[in-house]
């Protein structure tokens, strides 16, 4: 059988020459419009692209023979992969090609940054001669912190204690061990943004690093700290910028990636600023990491095509249970229940018992990789699915005990997680009641039914009156409303744990609020989305 595959987007030419070894034709157009893109793509089964083209449902819908799509590179959000999946179009990327690019421009960043050098090549070109305007600064000795110690983060790191930096680093799923094997020290997020003299952001950009660095937490910042971000747009907050600098809170900006790309003019007036340095979304734009994942990708692509392997792909897990609905429900609520207890866990915690009972035994091995998925997506600057999830895991030093049983004591069919040694909740448990309709029904042996969504206050309490009335109280002065509550206790008068889904999400501020009030402890703020 022939294959056609269509490259878009510039994709190095070994990428078509991988295809025609492989007895795949496949053609390189250059550049399309959306007509003609739309007209053309129900040739082909398959495409290529990098970040230009955005393949949307709709464009799906016209790929009528297409069967895999792919990104020469690590991002796909411009890939609609729930439309892709439910058109049981496989998607696949390349997520190791790039690592060495970016991790070495975000070096070159920091030096850039240190030693005003585009500044001063601006000067000199231009027919001046300043020396003393572009006096710079060393970077041996000084601090660098990383967030998130995946990959690029780790390569960052050991790069720059060549140059002599002390390295320090926040990643909650990294373990002391692979810190420690790299030189890193691990230390939370609030240690780290008042201790480092260079900030570098290896994440992926979720509700939680949204605004990782702005004027609301400048007084965290060290001051003088010089930002880098070679990861996603919008970790710092760029409208805060030009004032976080001009205060002398922040020493100098070095940016790769923007919130919008290409920057819009309001933007556009952001970077002017002369302490801030960008560049347009260079970070794997190396000879070799274009080629190599244009390389990746071909060979990827072309077994997927041919039925041979499916290395690489991020959804195709996800097609095969499509067509069993049986397991969709226990997939939703695993994923839910890896979302939870990841904010539940102690940092660095990578020791995790998954107990299934009942009918959840039959899909235990899928049910792992859901909860992993769950716990990982905010803190892997990757896309994670059920494919990849336990190769970050164990990239992580995760050792995750599964335990099936067919006894349960109220549900057909229940997941329990047990938490490591340290967290304030040793263990959770939760069911599926009907569509969509998850809950928690176990805290610690507490009997307790809230369903899984939204946000939610966990904490202990003394069983006695009014204790739910003072929570209540707190949350009604900072005007947050209670749209349900739980409350399990072990005997009257004795001890209880509550959960309550409130209607906004609670500040750290307000958390330690409520954590204060008499005969409250251990308060878990928790956001499902």
């Amino acid at each position: 059988m022939s294959f056609k595959v269509l490259l878009l987007d510039g994709v190095d030419p070994i990428c078509g020459d991988i295809f025609k070894q492989r007895g795949i034709q496949a053609d390189q157009p250059g550049k399309l419009t959306d007509e003609e893109l739309v007209s053309r793509i129900g040739e082909y089964d398959g495409m290529v692209v990098r970040s230009a083209t955005t393949v949307t449902g709709a464009l799906l819908e016209k790929a009528t023979n297409m069967k895999v799509v792919g990104r020469a590179g690590v991002g796909v959000d411009n890939i609609d992969i729930p439309a892709a999946t439910a058109k049981g179009v496989l998607v696949m990327n390349t997520p190791d090609g790039n690592t060495i690019s970016t991790a070495e421009h975000t070096c070159g960043m920091i030096i850039a940054l240190s030693r005003n050098i585009p500044a001063a090549v601006s000067k000199v070109k231009s027919g001046g001669w300043d020396r003393k305007n572009y006096m710079g600064t060393e970077v041996h000795g000084k601090t660098l912190g990383v967030v998130g110690l995946g990959k690029i983060g780790s390569e960052v790191a050991k790069r720059m204690k060549a140059f002599g930096m002390e390295v320090q680093a926040y990643d909650p799923f990294s373990t002391e061990e692979h810190a420690s094997e790299i030189g890193v020290k691990l230390v939370d997020l609030d240690a780290l943004l008042g201790s480092s003299d260079y900030l570098s952001v290896h994440t992926p950009l979720t509700e939680k690093t949204k605004g990782l660095v702005s004027l609301k937490n400048a007084d965290k910042l060290k001051k003088g700290i010089r930002l880098v971000n070679c990861a996603r747009g919008g970790i710092y907050e760029e409208g805060d910028l030009p004032k976080l600098l001009d205060d002398g809170i922040v020493g100098g900006a070095a940016l790769d990636v923007y919130s919008t790309e290409p920057p819009t003019e309001e933007l556009y007036k952001v970077l002017e600023h002369p302490n801030i340095i960008c560049t347009p979304h260079l970070g794997a734009s190396t000879e070799e990491a274009q080629e190599k994942v244009a390389e990746q990708i071909a060979a990827q692509m072309a077994d997927a095509l041919e039925n041979k392997n499916y290395k690489g792909s991020l959804n195709g897990k996800s097609i095969s249970l499509l067509t069993n609905k049986e397991v969709q429900p226990y997939l939703q609520l695993s994923e839910k229940l890896g979302q939870m207890i990841v904010q539940l866990s102690p940092d660095h915690a990578n020791n995790f018992e998954f107990e299934y009972a009942g009918d959840s035994t039959k899909y235990a091995d899928v049910l792992t990789d859901g909860i992993l998925k769950g716990m990982l997506l905010e803190y892997v600057d990757e896309a994670v699915n059920l494919i990849n999830a336990r190769v970050y895991a164990d990239e992580r030093g995760f050792n995750i005990r599964e335990v099936t049983s067919n006894k349960t004591k109220t549900y057909s069919d229940l997941i329990t997680i047990r938490l490591p040694k340290g967290a304030e909740y040793t263990s959770i448990s939760a069911t599926v009641f009907g569509e969509g309709d998850y809950r928690i029904v176990e805290i610690d042996n507490y009997g307790i039914e809230l369903r899984l969504e939204g946000d939610i206050i966990l904490y202990q309490n003394v069983d006695k009156p009014g204790m739910l009335a003072s929570v209540s109280g707190a949350l009604a002065k900072m005007n947050i409303n209670i749209a349900a509550l739980s409350l399990g206790r072990s005997g009257k008068g004795s001890s209880a744990i509550t959960a309550v889904a409130i209607d906004k999400q609670l500040s750290k501020e307000e958390e330690s609020e409520i954590n204060a009030l008499d005969g409250i402890q251990n308060v878990r703020f928790i956001s499902l989305g």
